[in-house]
Parts: structure tokens; sequence; C-alpha cells
């Protein structure tokens, strides 16, 4: 019992320290990449609020449609992703079309 005392204590007080030392804060580095041209690159835009172009690059190429199409699902359903559903299709099309 006394072990988990003190192991309860030592994680408050971390999570105290933590909370009095205040915020981090950092700076991200230049983007090194754009979005490929194309139709819908304009509605593809909204990836870019938590993605980098190097990061849609990196996904699985030549999946096809129906791969980007439950990709922008799950942005949108699951991590709550900024992006209007009418814009889905024409995302899903260009991420298709380009990666």
């Amino acid at each position: 019992m006394n072990r988990i005392v003190f192991i309860s204590l030592v994680a408050f007080a971390a999570l105290v320290t933590t909370a009095i030392a205040g915020s981090l804060t950092y700076e991200l580095p230049d983007e090194t990449a754009d979005l490929k041209p194309g139709p819908g690159v304009e509605a593809a835009g909204v990836c870019l609020a938590c993605h980098s172009a190097d990061y849609i690059s990196t996904q699985p190429s030549n999946e096809g449609k129906a791969f980007w199409e439950a990709e922008v699902q799950k942005m949108i359903k699951v991590y709550k992703a900024p992006i209007d559903p009418s814009d889905a299709p024409a995302i899903a099309d260009y991420l298709a079309a380009n990666y």
C-alpha cells in the first residue's frame, strides 16, 4: 500500500511541476513541398491544416479513389477534421489522381 501511495505522490509531483513550468513553445520548420497542382487542389488545401504536403506524399501511392475516400471520411468522422462534407468527394478525387 505504501508503494502505491509513493508512486502516486511522485506522479502528482511530476504533473504539478510540469504545470508550473508553463507551456512549451516551438517553431515548426518551413515547408519543403507543396500540394501537387491539379483539379481539386484548392479543396485539398484544408488537409494542410493538420498535415504537411510531405506527409501526404508519404502515403501509399496509387491506392485509388476508394482508399482516399476512406481516408477523407476517417479524417472527418474520427479526427474531426475541418472538412466540409460537400468537399470530401473533390478532395478524394484530387488525392487519388495525384498521390
